[in-house]
């Protein structure tokens, strides 16, 4: 993609994100996914404002007619264009969990999913082409849209079992991460009868209490306070607060393939079995966890659209992503931070403490690595690794992942940077320590073997 990386386009504001560019992304935006009324949404950046006039003037100049949703998550959004059928598409002015002076512009289809990648270049060529404009008649019209956030959690609401989440007299702390979740995630809870204790809930696209990426060394403060009030979990967001992560009762980080792994398992139990869908970069405590109680797993390569799209071709019932990005089916087909959240306060309710359920969980090894290897080689690269490991369990979804009986090895070519992504799982961390090893240096023998053949 010329324009388009894995959640829409992103840079520094005023650097290549300019009101220039996001005018014209605007009008590119209206040519191919109009005509008719498009939403768009912002979370809190400071740019924020910017950023969505420039879109919106590029949408009325085309002739489309825009419902101004104001600052609401990037979920909230699609479930508004997923609902209204005069609805055509949706615009999100975020850049996630960026740094506070990036600013991006993410594209929705009329389903409420992320677009294609079929859309998105699409708009690359039209944004590459003469767009003519309507004459001074065509031009579109703006409407204010104010209940958005409140619409988006009645329909979570709708879709938890509020009774024993209330019986079972939670409480929680919340971080907000100064975004998008700060007016959404703390009505949620009300709505619950959750009792909630709030940090970094104003809204702040400095992000003044910590960046909006929800990692756990960003999450020194919750993890705390989590343990100083005695609340049963702690909740985190992103900037959009289309994902979330957790914390324990005992203040223990939750890796959000181990969140993935027990809303998979809820999931699976409440519905009697089922199909759970998530990437080859996810770890195997999650096909454990969901295969012990009578579903099954399927991947996928790298990205939540692409997550999104095959549960729905393959009628599944959940899926996500290991970095906090869940999707459930009977509500809507995108990453939601809200409904993991909610369907996490359902999951302790009825199964028991967040740390009881994260100790039930089989015990696997992570290594992240990363080997340089230069754009146009990485293909070569790819094939030159699967000769010499020909006979293995081999799946090339996404780069090239072989599996073990103990765990896998995943070499995944970065889509932004000269280089692999090599991630070794086992059961056994040495094990894992080894084979990170080996295949980091049969990377770099087969890139000096390509480049050698050239």
């Amino acid at each position: 993609m010329k324009m388009f990386g894995t959640n829409g386009i992103r840079g520094v504001v005023n650097g290549y994100m300019t009101a220039e560019l996001a005018l014209k992304v605007g009008k590119s935006i209206a040519k191919v996914l109009g005509p008719g009324t498009i939403a768009v949404a912002k979370d809190t950046r400071t740019s924020a404002d910017m950023v969505s006039c420039a879109v919106e003037a590029g949408l009325l100049s085309m002739g489309a007619d825009v419902a101004d949703l104001g600052m609401v998550p990037t979920p909230a959004l699609q479930y508004y264009v997923k609902t209204h059928p005069d609805v055509v598409a949706g615009v999100m002015i975020t850049a996630s969990h960026n740094p506070p002076e990036f600013n991006g512009i993410k594209c929705v289809s009329s389903d409420g999913t992320e677009c294609s990648h079929e859309e998105e270049a699409a708009i690359e060529d039209a944004y590459e082409s003469e767009i003519a404009c309507p004459g001074w008649d065509g031009v579109g019209s703006v409407r204010r849209v104010s209940d958005a956030g409140e619409a988006y959690v009645d329909a979570v609401v709708r879709n938890v079992d509020v009774r024993a989440v209330r019986e079972a007299g939670l409480k929680v702390c919340l971080d907000c991460s100064n975004g998008a979740a700060s007016q959404t995630t703390p009505l949620l809870m009300k709505r619950l009868g959750v009792r909630a204790v709030a940090i970094n809930a104003s809204q702040d696209g400095r992000f003044p209490g910590h960046y909006s990426e929800p990692t756990e060394s960003n999450l020194e403060d919750l993890k705390r306070l989590v343990v100083e009030t005695g609340s049963d979990l702690g909740i985190a967001h992103d900037g959009d607060a289309d994902r979330c992560v957790f914390v324990t009762g005992s203040g223990r980080f939750v890796p959000g393939d181990l969140s993935l792994a027990i809303l998979g398992r809820s999931a699976v139990k409440r519905n009697g079995g089922g199909e759970v869908v998530t990437t080859v970069a996810t770890s195997c405590v999650v096909e454990e966890a969901v295969k012990s109680v009578g579903g099954n797993v399927a991947y996928t390569a790298v990205g939540s659209p692409v997550v999104a799209r095959r549960m729905i071709e393959g009628g599944s019932i959940f899926g996500g992503e290991e970095n906090g990005g869940l999707i459930f089916a009977d509500h809507q087909f995108c990453r939601d931070g809200a409904m993991s959240a909610a369907k996490m306060l359902e999951a302790v309710a009825s199964g028991g403490s967040l740390d009881e359920q994260v100790d039930s969980l089989p015990r696997f090894y992570t290594i992240k690595a990363a080997v340089e290897c230069p754009d146009d080689l990485k293909g070569a690269v790819i094939k030159e690794i699967a000769r010499r490991c020909e006979g293995g369990r081999l799946n090339q979804k996404d780069g090239l992942r072989i599996d073990y009986d103990d765990g896998w090895v995943l070499l995944r070519p970065s889509g932004t940077e000269p280089k692999f992504r090599v991630y070794s799982e086992s059961r056994d961390e040495k094990v894992a320590k080894e084979r990170s090893e080996r295949f980091l240096a049969m990377a770099s023998d087969a890139k000096e073997s390509v480049e050698g053949d050239r």
